[in-house]
């Protein structure tokens, strides 16, 4: 079945599952019954951290063929465009890969700047708008089952997150599941080393989220996972850091 959720009300899926059965089903589970239902309409998005290759490699394990998609800022390190690189040929994938406007890039860099992130926070997400958020709405027009790799335990600001629920996107609702919501660091970890995934090497360098170059640095033992977000703003907001792609939208 590869149906789309464009006149379904935000109650249950096209096939009547609902959002109770969902938040109850195991991860591998979830990406089983996605392919099934939505097919080609349902995808995994990641920015290739450690909980996002896991959920590729179960998706490889329990349902081969959904989709792998990525932003592509067009500022990322070099050591993630490698590592995406052995993820293709690890599960022998293509990654989709949604870049910026050319356009949008161009009129933003002539007005502020190249690194206009530095001045204010509106710039900043201004900066992630063009360069992450808007390259991420044309991705999820695609999909109607948005596999993310959010966890509870990544900050404060991601304590509530739900294992599955409908959110608004294009003024349409779309299936958002975090099948490891649930999962610790030390799962995580541990999964990764028993089916020997692979793991971006900046995280050896003591990085713990990763985003783009610049924008993202190595934290500390005492601090949260996203303290190397946009560093000069942890005076004024701690962990509470998104680039917009999660909270663009409310729950629906």
């Amino acid at each position: 079945m590869n149906r789309t959720l464009q006149d379904a009300p935000p109650i249950a899926a096209v096939d009547g599952t609902s959002l109770e059965t969902l938040n109850a089903m195991a991860p591998e589970a979830l990406f089983s019954w996605a392919l099934r239902v939505y097919g080609e309409r349902a995808g995994i998005l990641t920015s290739f951290q450690d909980t996002g290759c896991v959920m590729i490699d179960m998706m490889s394990r329990a349902a081969p063929g959904v989709r792998v998609i990525t932003i592509d800022p067009l500022r990322l390190p070099e050591e993630t465009y490698r590592h995406m690189d052995a993820v293709e040929a690890r599960y022998d994938i293509t990654v989709e890969r949604f870049q910026p406007n050319p356009a949008d890039l161009a009129r933003m860099v002539a007005q502020h700047g190249e690194f206009l992130f530095f001045d204010s926070k509106p710039k900043q997400e201004h900066c992630c708008g063009v360069r992450k958020v808007e390259p991420n709405l044309r991705a999820l027009a695609s999909l109607d089952v948005w596999f993310t790799g959010l966890r509870r335990d990544q900050s404060s600001a991601r304590k509530a997150t739900q294992r599955a629920q409908w959110v608004e996107r294009g003024g349409r609702p779309i299936l958002k599941v975090a099948p490891l919501v649930d999962w610790s660091a030390t799962e995580i970890r541990e999964y990764t080393s028993r089916h020997e995934v692979p793991v971006h090497p900046l995280y050896a360098q003591g990085y713990t989220s990763l985003g783009c170059v610049i924008c993202t640095t190595p934290t500390l033992p005492h601090e949260s996972a996203r303290a190397g977000r946009w560093r000069w703003f942890n005076h004024l907001e701690g962990d509470a850091k998104e680039c917009g792609i999660h909270i663009g939208g409310s729950g629906i």
